[in-house]
């Protein structure tokens, strides 16, 4: 089910995001916002394994509306001087989201259980995991709200004409080896990023023995520290390099990231003691955030106007099965059948993300020339 939602987040982004490049883009974010809230909510009322299936399903459609359509709106309202920091601030919020997430679910939960099964009126009897997708879910529907009401769509620039399907294939076609380095190079870094991210839990449970709310709390803090750190971080250098006249910026902060990765992550496994091994972590999540802000920048010098959503769109469909799905499956089948030890996730966890940033890495310093030749056929 989890390797699923991605999947289909990835697939369903394509036709969204050909709206976004010739409709209301605040608009589509704001009912793709309400879809993913209200789905959210509606897995509480799941009562089997399809009802479960089918809202996961709308919570994946619904957030595939937002990244491709937020990035074209941000690189129509700031210079390209200025789009690394202003990418890194926006791409803030999914780490904000992930380490709220991990420190505050805990105690949602907790809290929900003590609790304890509730009637309520219409619904019926409510587990505490429900009520908990219920707390989570429903304010989101405001937050739809008023987002469609106080943001307003920039004015587009560059070409102003739109591209049919046919038109957006072709032009990835003829710059295949720039796109392909790109979208292949950043999934294994975001690999980096998966495999650490959604296996710490479970490495600090096997090894320190924490509680579900002691983990999510020092997790929660390295993810809203170090991670929102690093996507600012790549922001800010991507800008640094542009400044200084580079063409292929995104790209460079991309490798400076997935160079610094290599060797937290390779260590971090292998350090004694909780703190530790929190802070070797802690920097090894720092520099998988770098990527997260220079991709989408390089994907908005790569493309004209009206195909930045859908080449982006595309950009997400390789993430999810190469970063997401790869890195959570890797790390799985390593444990399983290479060190064949629960308590040895962490060797896991290292050996995944370590060979992500390596190949990631290795990828965009291939692609850079590729990337060079696209970018400057665009450059204003």
């Amino acid at each position: 089910m989890a390797s699923l939602s991605p999947s289909f987040y990835g697939i369903m982004g394509i036709p969204i995001a050909r709206l976004a490049d010739s409709r209301s883009r605040p608009l589509i974010i704001a009912c793709g916002i309400a879809v993913w809230c209200a789905a959210t909510a509606a897995c509480g009322l799941a009562r089997n394994f399809w009802q479960l299936f089918v809202a996961r399903m709308a919570v994946g459609t619904g957030e595939a509306a937002l990244s491709p359509a937020a990035y074209s709106m941000i690189a129509d309202a700031f210079s390209r001087e200025k789009l690394g920091l202003a990418l890194g601030v926006y791409s803030i919020g999914a780490f904000l989201g992930s380490g709220l997430a991990l420190y505050i679910g805990g105690n949602v939960i907790e809290w929900a259980t003590g609790f304890g099964p509730q009637q309520i009126p219409v619904v019926g009897l409510v587990q505490p995991w429900q009520m908990t997708l219920f707390i989570v879910g429903l304010p989101g529907l405001l937050l739809a709200a008023a987002f469609w009401f106080t943001v307003r769509d920039p004015e587009r620039q560059g070409m102003a004409q739109e591209f049919p399907l046919a038109a957006v294939a072709d032009y990835v076609g003829t710059h295949r080896r720039a796109f392909l380095t790109h979208y292949v190079g950043f999934s294994f870094l975001a690999l980096s990023c998966f495999a650490l991210l959604f296996w710490a839990p479970a490495y600090l449970f096997r090894n320190y023995g924490l509680s579900p709310k002691e983990a999510g709390t020092y997790l929660g803090v390295i993810v809203l520290v170090g991670n929102s750190a690093g996507v600012l971080s790549g922001g800010l250098l991507t800008d640094y390099f542009t400044r200084r006249g580079h063409v292929d910026a995104a790209l460079r902060s991309g490798i400076m990231g997935g160079l610094g990765v290599i060797v937290p992550a390779a260590l971090f496994s292998s350090v004694p003691g909780l703190w530790p091994t929190l802070a070797v972590l802690g920097l090894a999540m720092y520099f998988t955030s770098y990527p997260l802000a220079t991709a989408a920048a390089a994907l908005q010098v790569m493309a004209p106007n009206r195909m930045r959503a859908q080449v982006t769109s595309l950009f997400y469909l390789v993430l999810n099965v190469i970063g997401i799905t790869g890195g959570a499956t890797s790390v799985a089948l390593c444990t399983d059948y290479l060190f064949r030890d629960e308590k040895l996730v962490g060797y896991s966890m290292s050996l995944v993300a370590t060979a992500g940033a390596l190949v990631g890495t290795l990828l965009l310093v291939r692609g850079l020339k590729y990337y060079r030749a696209t970018a400057e056929q665009l450059a204003p």
